[in-house]
């Protein structure tokens, strides 16, 4: 079993007005074969959390720590904290010209393994995930997410998910921009990994209708930058009925 353990994490960012604050002493555990929902309002820090984890440069970890299976993964560079086994859902995913998806998987596969994977089996892996996602053959010679529809980007994050097999995976607002029909595919996905591979899944959403289809055992809301209830599915039904209301400070209250 991994464990990644997140302890009163502060994070901030620059911005016009100077440095901001956007976690404030955050405290989570995600082990494999869990999956944790956390929801809050725009602006609660939730993709602050993800980029954080992942490594991205623009966040500054001023306190607190995090952790996978007691290695410093502050401590980590991007790619070390990738091979370490966490995996990030870009809610928008970026354009690599001149790079196929084929190239693309194989590489990561490779630099993730430290050798690259036998080419029968890989490639039989890779089409049963494509068939299972729902995508065309052709998808895989296509430059990655370039002229991608919604759709395709977030399929293809799933993709990744699938034959990458991390052991904590940090899915950014995955449902954003689906319908119906591409929400339920992407799901199963999400499912399929994490019955096959015991992944552990932190699901960072605004909506309660990805959680219909991948059900988590825990949910955490997210308001400015904390952790301010914890509970199980029964908490995101209620959320769903509620809204975040109760959770924010009156206007008439600010700066009070």
């Amino acid at each position: 079993m991994s464990v990644l353990e997140i302890r009163d994490l502060h994070v901030t960012v620059e911005t016009e007005e100077g440095t901001t604050p956007i976690l404030n002493g955050l405290t989570l555990t995600i082990r494999t074969g869990e999956t944790h929902a956390i929801m809050g309002p725009n602006g609660s820090g939730k993709s602050t959390l993800a980029y954080t984890i992942a490594g991205h440069p623009k966040y500054t970890v001023t306190s607190g720590a995090i952790a996978l299976d007691g290695e410093d993964v502050l401590a980590m560079s991007v790619d070390e904290r990738a091979r370490a086994g966490v995996f990030l859902a870009m809610q928008y995913p970026v354009e690599i010209p001149g790079v196929t998806v084929t190239n693309f998987l194989r590489t990561a596969k490779t630099a993730l393994d430290g050798e690259a994977p036998a080419i029968r089996s890989w490639t039989k892996d890779v089409k049963a995930a494509m068939k299972n996602l729902r995508m065309d053959a052709k998808f895989a010679q296509r430059n990655v997410n370039e002229g991608f529809s919604g759709g395709e980007k977030k399929r293809h994050e799933i993709l990744q998910l699938e034959v990458l097999k991390p052991k904590i995976a940090v899915l950014d607002e995955t449902d954003s921009g689906l319908d119906v029909d591409a929400l339920k595919v992407v799901s199963e996905g999400v499912n399929r990994a994490k019955a096959e591979t015991n992944l552990g899944v932190l699901l960072i959403t605004h909506y309660t209708r990805i959680l219909r289809y991948i059900r988590p055992e825990f949910v955490h809301v997210m308001v400015n930058g904390r952790i301010v209830e914890e509970g199980g599915p029964e908490l995101a039904d209620r959320l769903e009925e509620e809204g975040y209301d109760r959770y924010l400070e009156p206007a008439g209250d600010a700066g009070a």
